[in-house]
């Protein structure tokens, strides 16, 4: 068998093993299990892959290969809409469906999903985690055309993490056809943060930038159904 590694960096090896041990994840969990078996369906040598994600390397293994498929799942994001129709799209139209492409991304992956989130929220995981969802919240807010560069910034990518979140949450248990409450709940939380940007834009002027949300980040911590 031809080492398709051969050509490929560690960084890139990473990248292309990623959604092989997602799929080995739902079995084996986020485990060298998962990372043998996901070597061998990618025709990449185990040790190869064992050098990619070395154990105790950029943390725990599991959560480097964690992050590898996050990474990975921000990876092709950025490709499907490079074509840039997101331009044509209101905000919330773009932060919708950035979100929801990611959603779509991981669909069957319910149960590599849950076993990520017990992963990550173990507590020496907690920072490590945080830190993945503010990468793909400032990915997701590039891809939307952001460019604030003050406190907006931050807080910008602090409430669409939390969103996410969120809503991951409800993606991993949700049984309903086409992922219909999730969907749901995604529309309400994103109409929530407008519809509070809105009020609050008749008080404080229209000259700001729209989603500024940093008064609204404590209701969306703790959302309602």
């Amino acid at each position: 068998m031809t080492d398709v590694a051969d050509d490929l960096t560690l960084d890139e090896v990473r990248i292309a093993l990623a959604p092989e041990i997602a799929m080995a994840a739902m079995f084996d969990g986020w485990s060298e299990a998962a990372l043998d078996a996901a070597a061998d369906n990618a025709g990449i040598d185990p040790a190869i892959a064992r050098l990619a994600f070395p154990a105790g390397g950029r943390g725990s293994r599991a959560m480097d290969m964690i992050d590898a498929w996050i990474a990975s799942i921000d990876a092709r994001m950025a490709e499907e809409f490079a074509d840039g129709r997101l331009g044509n799209m209101s905000i919330r139209q773009r932060i919708r469906s950035l979100v929801w492409f990611r959603l779509e991304a991981i669909a069957g992956l319910e149960e590599a999903l849950a076993r990520a989130v017990t992963v990550q929220a173990m507590p020496q995981n907690v920072a490590a985690a945080m830190k993945q969802g503010w990468r793909s919240a400032d990915t997701m807010w590039r891809l939307a055309g952001d460019t604030a560069t003050d406190y907006n910034h931050y807080t910008k990518r602090a409430i669409l993490a939390s969103i996410y979140a969120a809503t991951l949450a409800v993606w991993k248990s949700d049984e309903s056809e086409d992922k219909a409450d999730t969907a749901a709940f995604l529309d309400r939380r994103i109409d929530g943060v407008m519809q509070f940007e809105k009020v609050k834009a008749q008080f404080l002027g229209k000259d700001r930038e729209h989603f500024d949300v940093a008064r609204f980040l404590g209701r969306l911590r703790y959302p309602q159904g």
